[in-house]
Parts: C-alpha cells; sequence; structure tokens
C-alpha cells in the first residue's frame, strides 16, 4: 500500500490516500474534489478550474496523468 495527499494528486490540502494502485488512489482524490466541490472550498474549487483547464487540452492531460502515476509507482511501500 501507498501515500499520496490530496496536493500530489493535484489537490488543495494534505489529506492522505492510502492505496495499492494508482487507479484506487485517482478514485479516492476524485470523490475527495467532488465532496469539497460540493462544500463550496475555495482552494479545492481554484484546483479543481485549474484541473477544468488542463483537460482541455488531452495531450496535457494525459501527460498530467501519467506524471502522476510514475510518481505513485516511485513510492516506497507504507511500513
Amino acid at each position: 500500500m501507498k501515500t499520496m495527499t490530496c496536493k500530489q494528486l493535484g489537490g488543495a490540502c494534505d489529506m492522505q490516500f492510502h492505496a495499492n494502485t494508482f487507479e484506487e488512489i485517482a478514485e479516492m482524490s476524485k470523490k475527495h474534489g467532488m465532496e469539497m466541490f460540493q462544500k463550496g472550498d475555495e482552494p479545492h474549487l481554484k484546483a479543481i478550474h485549474e484541473m477544468q483547464e488542463l483537460m482541455k487540452s488531452p495531450v496535457s492531460m494525459s501527460a498530467w496523468f501519467e506524471n502522476r502515476k510514475q510518481a505513485f509507482e516511485e513510492l516506497a511501500e507504507n511500513e
């Protein structure tokens, strides 16, 4: 199992997510982002807006996703 924070995944806080695969951790981050959006959390709203801008370019979005996935793969397993 590995750990990444909301900030490491493009978000706005230090909440930690723990998962065995990048896909699992990305889904947790997405759910957290939606919860923060619903609460109107300003730092997360800014991060979501930045992500929406990134999504306008499939090439940029793909590169961002691959960079985050690589960072996850390079993490040491939790002890």
